[in-house]
């Protein structure tokens, strides 16, 4: 701009005219950039409030869980022998334990072979079946004697191999059990003698039901019958011997008998877990664990004076200093803290014996903080624990056992509300006309069922052989609930035989996706199973209301419709009659009305979110400003550089003129 030498010819200093001129003009612009620095720290300010409610939003989500405030702890005299652990539905009590057995697995080992790579048998194709169950009777060297019996684990599928031409060596059969991975480990041992190659299986799972029987399809090698037979109710049939027998642990709790298929026993004692270590006695005790609960109220009460003391630092003032925080004054702080106040010293009316947190011993303190009195936390807890988990947390509960709360979301109001069932649950089933009970019933080689099951479907193969009833039951169960396209679904069935002696299948499913149907693939025919005649009917879901307000069934599950009280309030019913089943109390507790107001400021349409949002729109306003302003100046400089520029140049060019004729004036002849 102007000349890149202003001043020349001339004591006129441009630049220092133009700057201090520039200075003057840009006090604005400074006082815009002063006002911008004061937004970003107010915002800055606010995000230090936000991370401040998000950490005491961690707090509240601690607070707002019940199994918090009806923890149980449990203490075993010797570990060695048993450890274990309670839960919220445990019962104080002291127990004498006495463990006299622990689980184990079953172990058979075949007769020995020369070489692991020699061919056995024909390789005829042939299939092996493995089912697991119970024996009774007693093995004498590792053969049970006849009239032992198989029943068969209904809860627990077969597993089937196929042997051919291609694997029909010891290493081929072990290396298709282990592919199979139904629940038998395969290995090969070698013990040293003549014909030293010993298959070895032993069930994944432990306890008197996890028992092999293993079945060679009749049409298979003659060979592989000879080495892999293994039936525990014929002295004859088994052609594998017991290496070490299946057993339960058994022990028992204040002299009653506890028989478990693992070292882990749940709920002989309600609500209790067990875990059997080694044989022995000792002492088990369950009481309350109220470390817990004065932990979570303690942590809560730190969280919110830490909470507390950032808003007081950010909306203090010093009198002596003329200092004030970044938020001093500020209207939205102020509304919160009130708010906070308002919602920590109301009553909660649906929280049971206890309204307030002054009644557990939490209170204001002078300086605005909050402090707990232990010993009446204490008392609180150990008169009523529930009622404190009704205080400070999400709670529901129920006046029927058979109706609970599963479930509610921030938009369900506290309030107590009649349950009114007009339809219960129910599951769907198939049974046959055919009188099962009694008789036995031949399954034929290759035997195989379409199934399908709440709209899945699958092949069903079934093991041959006679069966009982009830080992039919437990057959058709085990190959339904192991066939892998249900399991992987999480579906299942319940084979019994009903009242009239028919047999019977059940979806462990409930509602209106509940449902079953079979109908023939090869072998067996649905009549040897069912009969002539089969009747089916679907799951029905259940049906009623809540507070009045009709909900929405699905299963056993009742939900409360949106824009109610009721908004998604969830509750299973898992029994009983249709009628009024009581009445279900739901509260929100502290942390409940806490988490809804932090959602008021937090939330992303959030009170705090408006400010900030208006904060950054005052900032953008000033960056508009600023660089108009900016645009303004840099003409304004371009135009004082001109004219001084011009002024300079004028003054040259007078200075030039003054003494050209100082000059001429001089050479003038002197009149004397």
């Amino acid at each position: 701009m102007g000349i890149s030498s202003p001043g020349i010819g001339s004591s006129l200093d441009v630049n220092s005219i133009v700057s201090q001129l520039m200075a003057v003009e840009a006090q604005p612009l400074t006082r815009l950039t002063q006002k911008e620095a004061s937004y970003q720290a107010k915002l800055s300010a606010f995000g230090t409030v936000s991370g401040a409610l998000s950490s005491f939003q961690t707090a509240i989500a601690q607070l707002a869980n019940p199994s918090k405030f009806q923890s149980m702890t449990a203490s075993s005299g010797d570990t060695a022998i048993l450890t274990g652990s309670a839960t919220s539905k445990a019962a104080t009590g002291a127990y004498n334990v006495n463990v006299t057995s622990l689980a184990q697995a079953q172990t058979l080992k075949s007769a020995g072979q020369g070489s692991t790579s020699a061919k056995i048998g024909t390789g005829t194709e042939t299939t092996i079946t493995f089912q697991f169950g119970t024996i009774t009777g007693t093995a004498a060297g590792g053969v049970y004697p006849d009239g032992s019996t198989f029943t068969q684990d209904a809860t627990r599928g077969t597993g089937t191999i196929k042997i051919d031409s291609t694997n029909n060596t010891l290493q081929g059969i072990r290396d298709a059990i282990n592919k199979s991975d139904f629940g038998v480990t395969a290995t090969i041992i070698n013990d040293g003698s003549a014909t030293p190659n010993r298959l070895v299986l032993t069930s994944n799972k432990t306890g008197q039901m996890s028992s092999m029987k293993i079945s060679v399809s009749s049409d298979g090698d003659p060979a592989l019958q000879a080495l892999l037979g293994y039936d525990p109710a014929v002295a004859a049939d088994q052609k594998m011997t017991e290496a070490a027998a299946a057993q339960n642990t058994v022990l028992t709790v204040n002299g009653i008998i506890i028989n478990s298929q693992t070292k882990t026993i749940s709920d002989a004692i309600q609500g209790v877990t067990l875990n059997a270590n080694k044989i022995g006695s000792t002492t088990f005790s369950v009481s309350k664990d109220t470390n817990s609960v004065t932990t979570t109220v303690n942590d809560f009460v730190k969280s919110y004076n830490e909470l507390n003391g950032t808003l007081k630092k950010l909306t203090s003032y010093d009198a002596a200093t003329k200092q004030s925080g970044l938020l001093f004054g500020d209207a939205t702080i102020r509304s919160l803290q009130v708010d906070l106040r308002q919602t920590l010293t109301a009553a909660n009316a649906n929280a049971g014996s206890l309204k307030n947190l002054a009644e557990v011993g939490v209170t204001f303190q002078k300086d605005g903080t909050l402090a707990v009195d232990s010993a009446k936390l204490q008392k609180a807890i150990t008169n009523s624990a529930g009622d404190v988990a009704a205080l400070f947390s999400t709670l529901g509960r129920s006046t029927d056992d058979l109706v609970s709360v599963a479930e509610s979301k921030p938009g369900t109001k506290a309030g107590n509300y009649e349950v009114v069932i007009s339809n219960t649950p129910k599951q769907g089933y198939l049974t046959g006309d055919r009188i099962v009970a009694g008789s036995n019933t031949t399954i034929d080689p290759g035997s195989r069922l379409n199934v399908t099951l709440d709209g899945v479907t699958a092949k069903v193969s079934l093991a041959e052989g006679s069966y009982t009833d009830q080992q039919l039951t437990a057959l058709l169960q085990s190959a339904i609930n192991g066939t892998s396209a249900f399991s992987t679904a999480g579906l299942s069935v319940t084979a019994s035989v009903d009242a009239d002696g028919h047999l019977k299948l059940t979806s462990s499913r409930y509602g209106t996706a509940s449902k079953i149907s079979i109908t023939n693939d090869t072998g067996t025919s649905i009549a040897t199973l069912f009969g002539a005649a089969m009747t089916s009917a679907d799951g029905e879901d259940v049906a009623g209301t809540i507070g009045g307000i009709a909900a929405t069934g699905a299963g056993q599950f009742l939900t409360g419709p949106t824009n109610t009280v009721i908004d998604g309030l969830k509750l299973q019913i898992t029994g009983g009659s249709t009628g009024t089943r009581g009445t279900v109390s739901f509260s929100t507790g502290v942390a409940g009305q806490l988490s809804k107001l932090l959602d008021s400021y937090l939330g992303s349409e959030g009170i705090i979110s408006g400010r900030t949002g208006g904060i950054n729109d005052s900032i953008k306003s000033l960056e508009k400003s600023r660089e108009a302003m900016s645009i303004r100046l840099f003409a304004t400089e371009k135009r004082y550089r001109a004219q001084f520029t011009a002024l300079d140049t004028m003054i040259n060019s007078m200075t030039s003129t003054s003494n050209f004729l100082q000059q001429q004036l001089s050479n003038l002849p002197k009149i004397e």
